[in-house]
């Protein structure tokens, strides 16, 4: 994958200012590592890749919190709408950490609002304001749940309407039940556009037959590695994740 990387056109963060999207709408791809070779050869014209300081697959460290009731993990799984997520996502190459909290509307809108912080630790006014302002659940409520690692690819088309992430060697360890789970060659692939531009990566992904396929990390995770948990809603999703990690191409 790296040498596929490395035949792409780089783009620097500064020139990725225009391409945010924090209101978008996503799309999810779940598949393999060789299928994304494939796509990767198929997209180096046509995308350009996030490089930072030359690196251009960052290790990124994310912990989930959640109600002591899993509200949040149980919002999803019956798809509410106005669902929302909070997290701490440290990006390990800049050493930059952010609290963010994320909301979907019923138009299938993404909204995410974020701060720089330094920890973790809720007892800080700054953090207890913003989650007052923008989450519907109690702050003294919340608690860790979900620690996850893996490596991002950022691609942007040509046109900079969009963004294309790649998550491989994704990795769950769940903060309750010290449970982990290494998800293998399984790859996550999320469209990020404002709208429904069009987007390159459409046609190629629908030539490589890899379809649309939900995948939240939080409550995939909290799925797999916590059995007090109701994974009813999530049974299909769990058997098709099962079923693409055993493929062999």
């Amino acid at each position: 994958m790296e040498e596929l990387l490395r035949q792409m056109k780089p783009i620097t963060l500064a020139e990725m200012s225009g391409v945010k999207l924090m209101n978008r709408t996503d799309t999810k791809f779940v598949t393999t590592m060789p299928q994304l070779l494939r796509l990767l050869s198929m997209a180096k014209d046509d995308y350009y890749v996030q490089d930072i300081d030359g690196e251009r697959n960052m290790l990124y460290d994310t912990t989930y919190f959640d109600t002591q009731g899993f509200s949040m993990y149980k919002e999803h799984q019956h798809g509410h709408a106005g669902r929302q997520k909070i997290r701490f996502r440290t990006y390990v190459s800049s050493n930059l950490q952010f609290m963010e909290i994320k909301t979907k509307n019923n138009h299938g809108r993404t909204k995410k609002k974020r701060i720089e912080v330094a920890d973790m630790d809720l007892g800080d006014e700054q953090k207890r304001q913003f989650i007052a302002q923008h989450l519907h659940f109690d702050v003294d409520d919340l608690q860790p749940h979900m620690h996850n690692y893996f490596h991002r690819v950022t691609l942007v088309n040509r046109a900079k309407t969009e963004r294309l992430t790649i998550d491989t060697q994704l990795e769950f360890n769940n903060v309750l039940t010290g449970q982990s789970r290494d998800m293998g060659h399984l790859v996550i692939v999320e469209l990020k556009r404002d709208g429904l531009v069009f987007s390159p990566v459409l046609e190629m992904l629908r030539q490589l037959h890899i379809h649309p396929h939900g995948f939240s990390k939080y409550c995939m995770g909290a799925a797999m590695t916590n059995p007090s948990l109701p994974v009813n809603r999530f049974k299909q999703k769990l058997r098709d994740v099962e079923r693409i990690m055993s493929k062999k191409s």
